[in-house]
């Protein structure tokens, strides 16, 4: 097999290597309803989405996920589930990295922090979702049946 050729660009405002950033996401599931959030900044400002966002240094990505749950849907993280990673370069447009999460939760939820709303979705009835995280979700629906 022949390796590809990858350039390598120098980020112009810190001079080092221009890496792509780690996420995660969470799906949160309720009587045959998913959380979703609907998300107040770019990218896809405006769009539904799973609960998620950047892990911070000193941090584990469990760690990460459940901050930026409670965060984005005042919820307590009760336990989570690794389902899978998603790295495809085209999955979003800063080519961000997601490991998805299955995540228990507990308390009423409220839109908080990047989010500006937040919709319980029946699993059979999903909208139009930022990146690829309807795929995430036919994924995950996959795994539980």
């Amino acid at each position: 097999m022949q390796k590809k050729a990858i350039d390598v660009e120098i980020c112009p405002i810190c001079g080092r290597y221009n890496n792509r950033s780690l996420t995660a996401d969470g799906i949160i599931e309720r009587d045959d309803s998913i959380l979703l959030i609907k998300r107040g900044h770019e990218p896809f400002k405006g769009m539904w989405a799973l609960p998620g966002g950047h892990i911070n240094r000193n941090e584990t990505i469990e760690e990460g996920i459940a901050r930026e749950v409670k965060e984005e849907t005042g919820l307590t993280v009760d336990g989570v589930k690794f389902l899978n990673i998603y790295s495809n370069p085209d999955r979003d447009p800063m080519q961000k990295i997601t490991i998805a999460y299955k995540v228990d939760a507990s308390g009423d939820a409220r839109a908080g922090d990047d989010a500006i709303d937040y919709k319980w979705y029946n699993i059979h009835e999903l909208p139009e979702m930022a990146a690829d995280h309807s795929n995430i979700i036919k994924e995950y629906l996959n795994l539980r049946n």
